[in-house]
C-alpha cells in the first residue's frame, strides 16, 4: 500500500507501515504471549490425560470401524440413511486418529512442534470435528424427512448422497483449514486466544457460533420430529385397527431421538461455550482450566455416535456379532444376512396396513 506524503512538492510515496509476522518464532513464544503453560516435563496430569485419551482414541477407532465394515458388507445397509451412518463413522475415525495425533504431540512434547506441525494438528482435530457435526445434521435432516413423509427409507439417490457426502467433507476441510491459510494470529499477537494461541479469537469466536447455530438447528428438528410422532401416535391410537407394535416402534424412535439429542449436547455444549468465552476475550473466565477435558467430552461423543446411531438397530447388532465370531473363529466363508427378496426392505406399511418408522435411527 503506497500513501502520500504531506509537506512536500507534489506527491512523494512510500511504502506505508507494514505489519510484522512471527512466521519465524517456536510455539513457546506463542504460548508465553498467551500466558498458556507449557510444561518441559511430565506430570501426573498429563500422563493421566494422554493415557484415557489415546484408550478413547483406541475404543472409537475399533468401533467406528466395524460400523463401516458392516454397511459395506450387509447389502440391508446399502441405503442412503446407512451412507450418511457410514461417513459418520469415517468422520468419527478421522476424529479417533486426529485426537490420538494430539496425544502423541502433546504435553512435553507441544514445545518441540514446528508452527507447520502444530497447525496440521489443530487442523485435523478441527477438520474431523467438524464433519461429524456437519453429517450429524445431515442424519436429523434426512429422518426429518423419511418420517414426514412416512417412509422406512429416503427416495433419495445414491448419486444425490455421494455429492452430500462430498460437500460434507468439502465444509470440514474448509473451516480445518482456515486457521493455517490465514486466519491465525502470526501477524497480530494481541488477537491470539488463550486455548489456540496461534489461532485469532475471531476464529474460535465464528467457529463456536457456527457450532452452537448447528446445534439450534437440530433441536429443532428433532422437536419437530417427537411432536409429529407424539400427534401421529395419538390419532393412530384412536383408530379399531390399531395395533401395539406400532405404539412400540414409536416409543422407541422417541427414545432413540432423546438419547441422540442429550448426548450431543451434553458432549458438545460445553466446549462450544468455553471455545466463545475465549473468543470473545472474557479475562476472568479460566478456560485453560477445562480445556482439555472438554475436548476429550467432545471426543467421547464420536463413541457414543456408533453406540446409539448403530447398536440399537437389531440388524446392525446381528451384523456385529457375525463379524467378530469370524474374525474369532477365522472363518473366511462368512456372507452377510441375504437380503429378502420381496422388497420389504423398501416397505413402509406393516402387514396391517399401519405406517412404521425405524426406531434405531
Amino acid at each position: 500500500m503506497l500513501e502520500v506524503g504531506s509537506g512536500c512538492s507534489g506527491c512523494v510515496c512510500r511504502p506505508a507501515a507494514m505489519k510484522h509476522c512471527f512466521y519465524n518464532e517456536s510455539v513457546g513464544f506463542f504460548y508465553n504471549n498467551s500466558r498458556k503453560e507449557l510444561t518441559t516435563y511430565w506430570r501426573t496430569k498429563d500422563v493421566l490425560v494422554v493415557a484415557l485419551g489415546l484408550t478413547v482414541s483406541l475404543i472409537v477407532l475399533l468401533t467406528n470401524l466395524l460400523v463401516i465394515a458392516a454397511i459395506i458388507i450387509n447389502r440391508r445397509f446399502h441405503y442412503p440413511i446407512y451412507y450418511l451412518l457410514g461417513n459418520l463413522a469415517a468422520a468419527d475415525l478421522f476424529a479417533g486418529i486426529a485426537y490420538m495425533f494430539l496425544m502423541f504431540h502433546t504435553g512435553p512434547r507441544t514445545a518441540e512442534l514446528s508452527l507447520k506441525t502444530w497447525f496440521i494438528r489443530q487442523s485435523l482435530l478441527d477438520t474431523s470435528l467438524t464433519a461429524s457435526v456437519v453429517n450429524l445434521l445431515a442424519i436429523a435432516v434426512e429422518r426429518h424427512q423419511t418420517v414426514l413423509t412416512m417412509q422406512l427409507h429416503s427416495k433419495m439417490s445414491n448419486q444425490r448422497v455421494m455429492i452430500l457426502i462430498f460437500c460434507i467433507w468439502a465444509t470440514a476441510l474448509l473451516l480445518g483449514l482456515i486457521p493455517s491459510y490465514g486466519w491465525h494470529c502470526l501477524c497480530a499477537l494481541e488477537e491470539c486466544s488463550s486455548m489456540a494461541p496461534l489461532y485469532s479469537r475471531s476464529y474460535l469466536t465464528f467457529w463456536a457460533i457456527s457450532n452452537l447455530l448447528v446445534f439450534l438447528l437440530m433441536a429443532v428438528v428433532y422437536a419437530h420430529i417427537f411432536i409429529y410422532v407424539k400427534r401421529k401416535m395419538g390419532r393412530m391410537s384412536a383408530h379399531t385397527s390399531f395395533h401395539p407394535r406400532y405404539r412400540e416402534t414409536v416409543v422407541g424412535l422417541v427414545k432413540t431421538v432423546t438419547i441422540i439429542l442429550g448426548a450431543f449436547l451434553i458432549c458438545w455444549t460445553p466446549g462450544q461455550v468455553v471455545l466463545l468465552l475465549d473468543g470473545l476475550g472474557c479475562k476472568s473466565c479460566n478456560v485453560l482450566a477445562v480445556e482439555k477435558y472438554v475436548l476429550l467430552l467432545a471426543e467421547i461423543n464420536s463413541l457414543i455416535n456408533a453406540i446409539v446411531y448403530s447398536y440399537r438397530d437389531n440388524e446392525m447388532r446381528s451384523t456385529f456379532r457375525r463379524i467378530l465370531c469370524s474374525i474369532c473363529y477365522r472363518n473366511p466363508k462368512y456372507t452377510p444376512t441375504a437380503v429378502k427378496p420381496n422388497g420389504a426392505d423398501r416397505g413402509s406399511l406393516s402387514l396391517n396396513g399401519h405406517f412404521t418408522v425405524d426406531s434405531s435411527i
